[in-house]
């Protein structure tokens, strides 16, 4: 097992940002910047075109780390941000690109191109967690949690099947075609959220994926208006609240 390879330092706003590699993979953990104690870790998946450090991660990370004490980490998936595309993935962008155009549906050219994402996705993933578990403020032992909306479902539902050290999740805005047979193995309480009046993504698609879920503990969220209008502070600050009570406080919040 290797520990994340730091290339970057800084604090801002009572925020440490460490960029870092594990192998050839990117990412950042945020943390406070007072210098954590032992604190829970939440693995955070950005959305499809997005990357590590799109402004939306950091504003879903921000409640957790300063209000929670919690560290946050996301690494860039498969041909995002500082990755290279493979020729697959240039081929499943201009096919979104043609469907977008058309006004024609996305879901049958998304689904695809997110599973391959995620096949390779979760193993990265695994990889990180293994190494961010090597430093002495998130400890092989400690609390871990997930979030991630859109494309963060699409990797996030099999990573969180697959890998039992995840112990909540936050998820939501994604089709189920794919994800059905892992959702059906999650059994961590899962906060979901869907857009009433997603043109994207149907209604009846995103609510049988919560479906699929078998938690004891699931909560739905449904916010109105269309895929866009995601209101991503309100639910920022709902997902904090959420991994908060399922992770359970940080050492030096506990003080």
């Amino acid at each position: 097992m290797h520990s994340p390879h730091f290339t970057a330092d800084s604090s801002a706003n009572g925020i440490r940002e460490r960029d870092f590699t594990v192998g050839d993979v990117p990412g950042v953990l945020w943390s406070p910047s007072s210098g954590a104690d032992r604190a829970p870790l939440v693995l955070m998946g950005h959305g499809g075109g997005a990357h590590k450090k799109h402004p939306a991660m950091l504003g879903r990370a921000r409640p957790l780390v300063t209000g929670h004490g919690f560290h946050v980490a996301v690494i860039d998936a498969p041909g995002h941000g500082d990755r290279p595309r493979t020729a697959q993935d240039e081929r499943d962008i201009a096919a979104l690109r043609a469907a977008q155009a058309a006004g024609a549906p996305e879901g049958p050219v998304v689904v695809p191109y997110n599973a391959r994402l995620a096949e390779r996705a979760v193993p990265e993933w695994q990889a990180t967690l293994d190494a961010l578990q090597t430093l002495p403020e998130i400890g092989a032992g400690g609390p871990v949690g997930y979030a991630g909306i859109a494309l963060g479902t699409a990797i996030g539902v099999p990573l969180v099947a697959a890998e039992p050290r995840i112990k909540a999740a936050v998820l939501g805005m994604m089709w189920p075609d794919a994800l059905i047979g892992a959702a059906r193995r999650i059994t961590v309480p899962v906060e979901f959220t869907l857009q009433w009046d997603d043109e994207r993504i149907p209604r009846e698609a995103a609510l049988t994926l919560f479906d699929a879920f078998a938690s004891k503990e699931k909560t739905l969220h449904a916010n109105a208006g269309a895929h866009a209008d995601f209101p991503r502070f309100t639910e920022a600050d709902s997902a904090a609240r959420f991994l908060a009570r399922h992770l359970g406080p940080s050492v030096g919040a506990r003080a």
